[in-house]
């Protein structure tokens, strides 16, 4: 009797179990807790800030001297790295060969002149005996067919000494403006191809470019510089090499003539001057332009800003305590603080802690915002 009493009990107790059992969902995933973010409001500030851009200083004027006559070189009229005049000799080439090459073609000349002398006068002569008919036609015809060959050879041998002075000629290399010149790549005694051989670089130096490239949506912008004759009300163009300021400022020259379709972008040129030398081709700069932008900037906390494949984000709140992601497009960061160019607008509330916790719709839970950073002037 017992013993019954037992089962009995224990089935009523596995029937218990069964039916709390039952209640549960298998498989039914935890809701993650609310995330805990700081909310604030976005500000405005009126700071004064540049845009930059990477820059590369580059020559107005830039040509790699090349042999147009093979040989060897036989003299080196400069110093390197030193200043060249227009048309100062720099090079020269052993014209021995070309001078000898020159002979002949004027030698050659004059017997194709001779040639020519020759072939008109028995051209007359036929003719005044075809007056009086003592000639067969033939003989006329031959005659003139002669000069006109004798003609033609004449006019090739005359090329002929053209383009030999021209090489004779070309065994002098002068430089083509006023400049500085490289370091020699060849010395005197040195075999040099024509077209192929590099002898030297020259660039101009009085005045040196700053190339740097700018997004496609500031076309208009320096557009617009450009077509106001370099009356910078908005801008003021500088050139910065780390800390380190060029003490003038730039002048906008041209933007060129198409956008790189990969980059979406297209290369501006400043020029400076350079009375002082202070520049040299190839450095690497800052080109430093003060914002046009006019009244006071929508501004943010930096560390509201959430980054993804080079696009950038800020979490709004909304409704059912909910937090969604907005695009946004940045400007100069001013301090601590990011200026908004697009995507937000003064008032709006946005998630300024917590953020690296948040994903699109997160649940969250506030607190109070610590400082006003979003309003703080610089």
């Amino acid at each position: 009797m017992f013993s019954k009493k037992i089962i009995i009990s224990s089935v009523l107790v596995s029937i218990l179990l069964m039916g709390a059992c039952s209640d549960k969902k298998p498989g039914t995933p935890k809701a993650p807790p609310p995330v805990s973010v700081t909310i604030d409001t976005v500000g405005t500030t009126d700071a004064t800030y540049y845009d930059e851009y990477p820059a590369t200083v580059s020559p107005l004027n830039l040509v790699e001297l090349r042999p147009q006559v093979s040989g060897f070189v036989t003299g080196v009229y400069f110093k390197d790295g030193g200043r060249v005049k227009k048309g100062q000799l720099l090079y020269s080439i052993d014209e021995q060969l070309y001078a000898a090459n020159y002979q002949l073609a004027v030698a050659n000349s004059r017997v194709q002149e001779a040639n020519l002398n020759k072939a008109q006068k028995d051209a007359n002569r036929y003719h005044e005996l075809d007056k009086n008919e003592a000639v067969a036609k033939q003989l006329v015809d031959n005659a003139d067919a002669a000069l006109e060959v004798a003609k033609k050879q004449a006019d090739a041998s005359k090329a002929t000494i053209r383009a030999v002075q021209t090489n004779v000629k070309y065994t002098k290399i002068y430089a083509p403006f006023d400049g500085i010149i490289g370091i020699s790549s060849v010395k005197t005694g040195a075999a040099v191809t024509a077209g192929q051989t590099l002898l030297n670089t020259v660039s101009s130096d009085k005045e040196l470019a700053a190339d740097f490239n700018i997004d496609q949506k500031e076309i208009f912008r320096f557009t617009t510089l450009l077509s106001e004759d370099q009356k910078l009300t908005d801008s003021i163009f500088r050139l910065a090499f780390g800390k380190e300021m060029y003490p003038a400022p730039g002048k906008l020259s041209l933007l060129d003539r198409t956008v790189n379709p990969q980059t979406g972008t297209i290369k501006a040129r400043l020029i400076f001057p350079n009375d002082k030398n202070l520049l040299i081709a190839g450095m690497n700069g800052t080109i430093r332009i003060k914002s046009n932008d006019t009244g006071r900037s929508v501004v943010i906390p930096y560390k509201a800003v959430t980054e993804q494949l080079g696009e950038f984000f800020v979490y709004i709140p909304g409704d059912s305590s909910k937090v969604s992601q907005r695009k946004i497009v940045l400007g100069k960061q001013v301090g601590m603080n990011v200026i908004v160019k697009e995507g937000l607008v003064v008032g709006e509330k946005i998630v300024v802690q917590g953020v690296q916790n948040l994903r699109e719709a997160a649940v969250f839970t506030t607190t109070a915002a610590a400082t006003p950073g979003t309003k703080s002037k610089q």
